[in-house]
């Protein structure tokens, strides 16, 4: 009988997990994001439910961590988070991020600016040496008039695509809003994207994550996890 071979973004996934695990501390209330490598850190979690308080990102995550006996609770305003554990699509040699391929951008930012720290799960092909290289910056917009702010935001990103769900649909954000999703040439700037993207109106959030990153933890197809540092 032929014996099964793991897959290595499995692999790398439980890797960078077993990492990130070992961040969170008893008496912690720490932010979850969304994506595989954070459902694996979840799932690693679990049997430290009761230890430590979790907010999510996601319904997604919400209702993995519930059926783990995780605690939930609410960002009310009355805490700060100790730390907060996201995935990323992309991550540049600055600790630069592209976020939002499932679709959680808006929440994750929310959570993230709420954390005292920001360590990235993720895997090693997520590492690119320019942001957009691989994957197409997430904008979510309101939905009413998109069309009108696509073409708004045409100066900026002239290339974008509504985000369309499995049946043909589009896709709409946990909070009701729309995703276009939009090429970043070699020459964009993401400093000055960041500012300028907020100033279009109809625009909700996008998936910059710049200066927010403290640590990246990176697992290897091959096991083992690489870690990178804000300078």
């Amino acid at each position: 009988m032929l014996s099964a071979v793991a897959d290595p973004s499995d692999t790398a996934r439980a890797a960078a997990a077993e990492a990130a695990a070992g961040l969170v501390e008893p008496g912690m209330t720490v932010g979850l994001g969304s994506g595989r490598a954070v459902w694996k850190l979840v799932e690693r979690l679990a049997d430290r439910a009761g230890a430590f308080r979790a907010v999510t990102a996601s319904n997604r995550t919400q209702e993995l961590a519930a059926s783990l006996g995780i605690e939930v609770i609410e960002l009310d305003g009355s805490i700060e988070l100790d730390l907060a554990l996201d995935g990323a699509d992309e991550v540049d040699p600055a600790l630069r991020l592209i976020k939002g391929g499932g679709g959680a951008l808006l929440r994750e930012k929310i959570v993230i600016s709420a954390a005292r720290r920001f360590v990235v799960v993720a895997e090693t092909p997520k590492r690119v040496g320019r942001l957009g290289e691989h994957f197409r910056l997430p904008v979510e917009v309101v939905r009413f008039a998109w069309r009108d702010t696509r073409r708004r935001l045409a100066p900026l990103l002239p290339d974008s695509e509504l985000r369309a769900d499995s049946d043909g649909e589009p896709y709409v954000t946990d909070e009701g809003h729309f995703i276009l999703d939009c090429a970043l040439d070699a020459g964009s700037e993401p400093d000055m994207l960041d500012g300028a993207l907020k100033r279009v109106t109809g625009v909700v959030e996008h998936g910059l994550f710049l200066g927010m990153a403290d640590q990246a933890l990176l697992g290897r197809p091959e096991g083992g996890v690489e870690v990178l540092e804000r300078a």
